[in-house]
């Protein structure tokens, strides 16, 4: 087989246009007990268990003979679970084959594979470190494009830590895209850390609903604050903040885990996702009842940077949209959305191999008020992602190409649609405040209403800190997004903790919560800052095209 890899490699170095395996052939080969690799070079194989190992090798010789060998020995799918276009792509054997690597300070980057479109560029690279030091992630200080001009392009990125190869995976993708059909690039990365997991036992007591302090006083950390506010449903929100002495952990993951008696992390309680401030400030949702368990331990985990490699790897490419072309269009639409404020329009579809992009024009800026979106392609559904760019007016839906033939979209009809209307609005109209009185620890409530809509008002003080809650028994209010109080004409507007509310889009709590910090007085009159109601029932669908 040495010499078959061999034989493979030298292909591949010697041109991009690889060419792929007769697999009828393949396959009447092994009927005969022999294979043959392009270039019809015989591969004999042993007497001994010789059918399942001509299949075997069969099917790896194929896989050794297309483009995307060295991208298919990866499993890229779990950090491509948002990208699921450039999965199928890569799964279609779409994509440049790259595999250009440079070594320097011990750390290898290698390039595998481009997917350049007229929607994006896209690269899968890897990482590996030869070190015999606990190695359990990588990160990076620059990673992006040079042009061949010399201007830095930046772009997302993500990735992680492959335990079984010892080498991160990850992706890098900008909006940037050449003008012509091929472009010489620059991928540029610098000063590599290499990351370790360690770990600070917490003496924390989960019966206890005052703030807990614990000093740490080493790797960048300076103490931990644990506070514990209980929820409906036997539920426990417990926030922890970390104070850094190395302003370098920001960036770093920190987290608080409690681990039960057979040391394993204690799963979350379902509703609200975890919410996290950079690297140091993070808030959970558990069941009390697993927190108040016999034998469960608390702790900080956190990434330890074992070493920064100083230096720069670069790998030049020419890069080339020849292999993503097919099916590859463009549609001015102007389409007006009279539902939606704003003059907003659905001014343009651009559609590639990996991905459908709907250009959105507004005279004035609005959130368009859906929290659900698909492009029903000819019954196909492709679920949908906002993102801004540098101008307000201007917005992107995107989805991924998952499925579905590029080629054979544009002989279909495509439909947008948008779920969940979840409309925001400014103020009280009647500028009613909220009294709150007799302001102590002791949790009290009040009630009002805004449009209509019922909402109760839980209030508090903990540590210094005025809590307010609000909750609405109709579920078509969305909830109360944030409030403020009046210091003379200034709006003074409370801070709201995001676990607290349902995720946008979600038809589940309307429940939310601000804070005051530092606040010293018995009564107060606040104000509805901004609130959103609820309709997750509402569906509206705008043809786009229709079919041939």
């Amino acid at each position: 087989m040495e010499r078959i890899e061999n034989k493979v490699k030298n292909q591949m170095k010697e041109s991009n246009n690889v060419d792929y395996p007769d697999f009828d052939q393949m396959w009447s080969s092994i009927q005969q007990d022999e294979l043959k690799v392009a270039g019809g070079e015989p591969v004999v194989l042993r007497p001994r268990k010789r059918k399942r190992f001509a299949l075997v090798v069969g099917l790896s010789v194929a896989l050794m003979a297309t483009p995307v060998y060295a991208a298919l020995n990866y499993d890229w799918s779990s950090m491509l679970s948002h990208r699921e276009g450039i999965q199928s792509a890569l799964e279609q054997g779409l994509g440049q084959t790259i595999e250009q690597s440079v070594t320097k300070d011990g750390v290898t980057l290698t390039v595998h594979t481009a997917f350049v479109d007229e929607n994006r560029t896209f690269l899968l690279y890897s990482l590996k470190p030869g070190t015999s030091q606990d190695v359990k992630d990588l990160d990076f200080e620059v990673i992006g494009l040079k042009d061949s001009k010399g201007n830095f392009i930046e772009g997302n990125y993500g990735g992680k830590w492959n335990e079984e190869l010892g080498e991160f995976q990850g992706y890098f993708e900008t909006d940037w895209v050449a003008e012509g059909q091929k472009t010489d690039v620059k991928f540029i990365m610098e000063n590599i850390q290499l990351i370790s997991n360690k770990k600070q036992s917490i003496s924390y007591n989960p019966n206890d609903s005052t703030t807990q302090v614990f000093p740490i006083q080493k790797d960048g950390m300076g103490s931990v604050t644990l506070q514990s506010f209980g929820q409906a449903e036997g539920r426990t929100l417990l926030k922890s903040n970390v104070t850094l002495t190395d302003p370098e952990m920001q960036k770093r993951w920190i987290y608080f885990e409690a681990i039960n008696d057979a040391d394993n992390s204690v799963k979350k309680a379902e509703g609200p996702p975890s919410f996290r401030d950079g690297g140091a400030n993070e808030a959970q949702i558990f069941k009390s009842d697993t927190l108040r368990e016999e034998g469960t331990k608390f702790q900080l985990s956190y990434d330890h940077i074992l070493e920064t490699k100083e230096s720069t790897w670069s790998i030049n490419m020419n890069l080339s949209k020849k292999q993503l072309e097919n099916g590859s269009f463009k549609q001015v639409l102007d389409i007006p959305m009279d539902n939606v404020p704003g003059g907003t329009k659905i001014h343009e579809m651009k559609v590639t191999p990996t991905q459908v992009r709907l250009k959105f024009t507004q005279e004035e800026f609005n959130r368009i008020p859906f929290g659900d979106y698909q492009l029903d392609v000819g019954g196909i559904l492709l679920d949908g992602y906002f993102m801004t760019g540098t101008d307000p007016k201007e917005q992107e839906l995107r989805f991924e190409m998952k499925g579905l033939d590029a080629a054979s979209l544009a002989n279909k009809p495509v439909t947008l649609v948008a779920k969940h209307r979840i409309d925001s609005f400014y103020g009280d109209e009647n500028d009613n405040p909220i009294h709150l009185t007799d302001i102590s620890e002791k949790q009290q409530t009040t009630t009002s209403s805004i449009a209509g809509y019922p909402i109760s008002w839980t209030y508090y003080l903990k540590d210094n800190n005025l809590y307010v809650e609000s909750l609405s028994s109709d579920p078509t209010f969305g909830g109360v997004e944030r409030t403020y109080y009046l210091d003379g004409k200034e709006q003074n507007l409370g801070d709201p903790e995001p676990t607290l509310m349902g995720a946008f889009g979600d038809a589940g709590s309307n429940k939310s919560m601000d804070v005051y910090e530092n606040f010293d007085k018995k009564e107060l009159d606040i104000y509805i800052y901004s609130y959103s109601t609820n309709k997750p029932n509402e569906e509206l669908r705008i043809p786009l095209k229709s079919g041939k």
